[in-house]
């Protein structure tokens, strides 16, 4: 994504004062989760904020070249965007338009049932039907909906708010979540990183390894490891990414007490030493975790 969009850079906008006037007047009239265009990161640990403004939350963070969905360009200065299911404001300095609208990144359906349809209207014929979390690739956008071909060759039209733009990672991310779930009911062994046993830091050092990534052997070392990019919200997770939490009855002094997995909907997966522990899921807003919850990776 990042090459096609920096290699097209000349065909493109800086999004500035100028740019705005590209999208205006579509804007005013569009749905706010209906993409009015596409664009490009061009800044690496872009920040997404909650607000146009640089005291506001942060949601997450953006590696540069990354396709992103544009909802609304009213706000002097920012963008107000859309990717992998979380939508924000970004400053305009750091981003380009796409203005040929042709391209092609990572798609993520995002509820189920949703038509595959032959042009770009809902009186188009419908060609398929998909459900949520399908990933098909993205070629295109045209007055609020995305070209794709689906897994098995089949081409036509999504409405863009059906759709989350994302990376190519997602189908690992999903991939990885899936191999996660096979392990529920492992049982729970200290110092343990096999199918025959984990412990917490053990599981996810073992996920990972599938990936190709080497973590330490212990929450506190993968939490300080230096992969990947923090988030502190559980707001701003993504399957996949790392988990840590931090009692201080259980930490010895150390930066974390535990580790897991994030695998959507506010629910993570990790080996737990409780009782009636080993491999399960947890939500992430419950009482003990919320509480002790420090924060995610996103590798």
């Amino acid at each position: 994504m990042h090459s096609h969009f920096m290699s097209k850079a000349a065909k493109c906008f800086l999004l500035s004062s100028a740019a705005t006037l590209v999208l205006a007047g579509y804007a005013a009239a569009a749905d706010s989760t209906v993409a009015i265009g596409v664009g490009s990161t061009t800044g690496s640990s872009l920040r997404m904020r909650a607000e146009a403004s640089t005291s506001s939350e942060i949601i997450t963070t953006l590696d540069e070249g990354v396709a992103v969905a544009i909802l609304d360009n009213t706000t002097e200065g920012w963008f107000q965007i859309s990717y992998d299911g979380k939508s924000g404001f970004v400053s305009a300095d750091y981003m380009i338009v796409d203005r040929d609208n042709v391209f092609e990144t990572t798609g993520r359906v995002n509820a189920d049932g949703v038509n595959v349809r032959s042009g770009a209207s809902t009186d188009s014929a419908v060609l398929a039907t998909v459900d949520q979390n399908t990933i098909v690739t993205v070629t295109g956008f045209s007055d609020g909906w995305y070209s794709v071909t689906c897994k098995y060759g089949t081409k036509g039209f999504i409405r863009s708010d059906f759709l989350d733009l994302t990376s190519n990672n997602a189908s690992k991310a999903s991939a990885l979540v899936n191999e996660a779930k096979k392990y529920l009911g492992t049982r729970y062994v200290y110092g343990g990183s096999s199918p025959s046993g984990f412990d917490c830091s053990g599981f996810t050092m073992y996920l990972y390894k599938q990936l190709g990534i080497s973590l330490p052997h212990t929450a506190t070392g993968q939490w300080q490891s230096g992969v990947g990019t923090k988030v502190y919200s559980i707001s701003a997770l993504s399957p996949g990414d790392l988990v840590f939490f931090n009692d201080p009855s259980r930490s010895k002094g150390k930066a974390c007490s535990h580790a897991g997995m994030y695998i959507g909907d506010g629910q993570f997966i990790h080996a737990s030493s409780a009782r009636s522990g080993g491999v399960r899921t947890n939500g992430l807003y419950d009482g003990y975790y919320n509480t002790y919850f420090i924060g995610g990776i996103h590798v």
